[in-house]
């Protein structure tokens, strides 16, 4: 699978409402012993994801997370940005992603930043 639908395929499991269902689209993406942090969280493994976006979610219901910019990858490291929206489609909150990826392929880690970068 490309980085780009590894990674597709990650932020549509931020918008899947029924937890069996994202698990699975999360543990066809992530390894294992994935890790995500963001500025709220730190969790391992597809399982403890899939529950911090229940969470997510349930305060939210009806968001879902897009991918706003192209993929930018090298040396098994990629950046992408992405964005929140609440269900009538307004903006909740964006930010970028550093995503570590696996040898086999999948994704090993998620690094999330809230927010556009601050110029200097």
């Amino acid at each position: 699978m490309t980085p780009e639908a590894l990674i597709d395929a990650y932020c549509a499991a931020w918008s899947e409402p029924d937890a069996t269902a994202r698990t699975a689209q999360l543990g066809a993406v992530l390894s294992d012993d994935a890790r995500y942090t963001d500025p709220r969280t730190d969790v391992a493994g597809p399982e403890a994801l899939s529950a911090h976006i229940e969470a997510v979610l349930s305060a939210r219901p009806g968001s879902r997370v897009e991918r706003t910019t192209a993929v930018d990858e090298h040396h098994g490291v990629a950046r992408f940005g992405w964005r929140a929206l609440d269900a009538d489609g307004s903006i909740l909150i964006e930010g970028i992603d550093v995503v570590e990826l696996a040898a086999n392929g999948s994704i090993a880690r998620i690094v999330g930043f809230f927010g556009r970068l601050a110029s200097s």
